[in-house]
């Protein structure tokens, strides 16, 4: 059977056989991509039904993204370390399905806050294995000092997160969307509002907004979008601040004292 798997031209029965024998290595992780999967072609299919197209591209987007593990992992030759590949595909669930098509976002506060620190954490343990791979290749002189490891670390989860924030500005704009949610304020300063004067206005304790006379019913002013964007930013930097602190013990120990920041850093097969 060996010989003949060799022989095939196409690769493709290569890929499964080895896709088959890694979902049983890791059952946890099998699992995880069987109830996502199921999940996401159920409402792939309830969405066609009921012509929520938009649900339908949502669903297929995040079928496609549940690849790129599989693809790192078999055309760049990269190891993603299981729990690092749980969380990922998690986190495509979680943001994708549970947030926008379950508004998981304007149900519970913390859930936007709670994805984009996860992301920065995960971005950090990317760029970290990125560059320490090249930094342990031979064939490649570099010998960057663990602190030059976890600085491109942590610019790599910062660039990503940067992008992601222009990423939801653009559908905004473009599409009329509304990926940097609004929040409530009570007071803010304006150079602006004192017109030629170039004088700051301080205004506090709105307790309501109203557009073309009309009432929105909020209790205060509505920020559209900045405050979203820079406690992204923010939760994001701290994540990053988070792996790397751990990534550089990590390096100056290799391992020994911050072992499980393994499961979150890939290496090279």
């Amino acid at each position: 059977m060996s010989k003949k798997i060799k022989t095939d031209d196409s690769g493709l029965k290569i890929y499964r056989i080895l896709n088959i024998r890694e979902m049983r290595e890791h059952k946890v992780k099998a699992a995880v991509y069987i109830i996502i999967r199921t999940v996401l072609i159920a409402l792939i299919v309830w969405g066609s039904i009921n012509s929520k197209w938009e649900n339908v591209m949502t669903c297929a987007l995040s079928f496609m993204l549940l690849m790129i593990p599989s693809f790192i992992e078999n055309k760049m030759k990269i190891d993603l370390p299981s729990v690092m590949e749980v969380i990922m595909i998690s986190f495509v669930f979680a943001a994708n399905v549970l947030g926008e098509l379950g508004a998981f976002y304007e149900k519970l506060p913390f859930w936007d806050t709670m994805l984009h620190t996860l992301n920065g954490f995960i971005c950090a343990g990317v760029g970290f294995g990125l560059i320490d791979i090249l930094n342990r290749n031979e064939k490649i002189k570099m010998n960057l000092s663990p602190l030059f490891v976890c600085l491109f670390s942590f610019c790599f989860s910062m660039t990503v997160g940067t992008v992601w924030e222009f990423f939801e500005f653009g559908m905004d704009m473009l599409f009329g969307k509304d990926m940097q949610k609004d929040t409530i304020v009570n007071g803010f300063n304006s150079y602006l509002l004192s017109g030629s004067e170039n004088k700051m206005i301080s205004i506090q304790g709105i307790t309501d907004t109203a557009v073309n006379g009309k009432s929105l019913g909020i209790n205060g002013y509505l920020d559209i979008g900045l405050i979203d964007t820079m406690k992204d930013m923010i939760v994001n930097f701290i994540g990053a601040v988070v792996f790397n602190v751990a990534g550089f013990f990590y390096l100056k120990g290799r391992g020994r004292h911050t072992k499980f920041v393994e499961n979150f850093i890939p290496s090279r097969k």
